[in-house]
């Protein structure tokens, strides 16, 4: 599976310069793409509403919160989408694909696998940040 340079380049943006809150990615023709990128300003909700409901995908997220002892942090989420309505083909290659494209975005702080939207939550995700 090949991994479209664009999509480390983007990433690199998003961790160094912050110009994103999310890069939504698929698969397509064998290769990793860029499907979405989300301004700095959109909300979780906005991201986790461009995600479709019925197909998988990988995404990144640039999460803010702030800690118990009151610093403003940030992490950086990869999220593997695989609802369980998607394809079983479509499941199997995001799935054995996902460690080799990880391994290409160097910086992810988190990893998160959701079949659902609730899997994700942004409970569960303030609760893994800290």
């Amino acid at each position: 599976m090949a991994v479209h340079d664009d999509c480390k380049l983007r990433f690199l943006e998003l961790k160094a310069k912050r110009n994103f809150r999310y890069i939504i990615f698929k698969i397509e023709a064998q290769q990793v793409v860029i499907e979405k990128l989300g301004s700095p300003d959109e909300s979780y909700e906005a991201f986790t509403g461009s995600l479709p409901a019925d197909e998988c995908r990988y995404a990144v997220f640039d999460f803010d919160f702030i800690t118990a002892e009151n610093c403003q942090k940030s992490k950086i989420f990869f999220i593997a989408w695989s609802p369980d309505t998607a394809k079983v083909r479509s499941k199997m290659v995001y799935a054995s694909s996902k460690d080799r494209f990880k391994r290409e975005l160097d910086g992810i702080q988190v990893e998160l696998q959701a079949t659902d939207p609730s899997e994700m939550s942004i409970d569960i995700v303030k609760g893994r940040a800290l």
